[in-house]
């Protein structure tokens, strides 16, 4: 029985819905294209190619593929644990993970500081025993920039996870291949798509991190300035430089965006 609107009803919106709805689009447009028609395009190369701002991009570009890297390392078999076990507190795990999502990003910096500093019990540990700094490093930038981003490689890993047919998981176990060939043999492949959507989401939200880690790393050239920090100190010795940097991370996100639509976003 036919319960939902008609193909007819769906595509006609009332004049009222419209306008509230087109003056909604013009909120996320309208800075978009401030930009765009802010922006130098015949320096535009110029501003890319400088010191600074190859400087900051090639910091950038390290950081988050190792941020990316240690997200699918340790967050496939987390999202795993969260979609395939039942266990006290998995409910808590799961809110613990994604409270980065929602969490104010210098709020994050601040628990990592209070955590990883050299005043704090694990990280002056680290630095007494094997002279490790993590604040104020570019060891620091990556661990802010994987807090950040995992939450979305753990949460598009789980829902695949959930959602694949795990028929094929226990044929290949009753033809005596052991639970480590199944994951690697089956379930990797089946959700290898949902892996690489989440990867890239992690990897786009690494480029943008600013809050965490400022607060964390700091803002030191060479070491911890990555491409939105540069845009930060640009804003007031060079507005035009930090213009060109903007470009390129909404470029960067537009793609990602538009790449990974039918991935993130539910279809009805």
């Amino acid at each position: 029985m036919r319960t939902g609107p008609s193909p007819a009803n769906r595509r006609r919106a009332p004049v009222g819905v419209l306008g509230l709805a087109v003056v909604a689009g013009l909120f996320f447009a309208l800075p978009f294209v401030g930009v765009l028609n802010r922006a130098d395009w015949a320096n535009l190369p110029r501003d890319l190619t400088s010191a600074r701002s190859v400087e900051a991009l090639r910091l950038s570009l390290v950081c988050s593929l190792i941020a990316t890297a240690v997200s699918i390392l340790f967050g496939t078999p987390l999202a795993w644990v969260l979609a395939r076990t039942e266990m006290p507190g998995r409910s808590v795990l799961r809110a613990l993970v994604l409270l980065p999502m929602v969490l104010p990003p210098v709020v994050g910096g601040v628990a990592l500081l209070s955590a990883f500093s050299l005043r704090s019990p694990i990280g002056g540990w680290l630095h007494d025993v094997a002279d490790i700094q993590l604040t104020f490093s570019s060891a620091g930038v990556v661990m802010a920039e994987t807090f950040v981003a995992m939450p979305f490689f753990v949460i598009t890993v789980e829902g695949a996870l959930r959602s694949m047919d795990t028929r094929f998981e226990e044929a290949a176990a009753t033809l005596g291949a052991d639970r480590a060939t199944v994951f690697r043999r089956v379930t990797i492949p089946m959700i290898g798509p949902s892996m690489m959507a989440g990867a890239v989401l992690a990897w786009a939200r690494a480029l943008g991190e600013f809050g965490a880690t400022i607060t964390f790393a700091g803002n030191i050239a060479g070491r911890t300035r990555t491409l939105p920090l540069a845009v930060y100190l640009e804003l007031e010795s060079d507005p035009q430089a930090a213009v060109a940097l903007s470009l390129v991370l909404l470029g960067v996100s537009l793609v990602v965006l538009v790449a990974l639509r039918d991935r993130w976003f539910i279809r009805t």
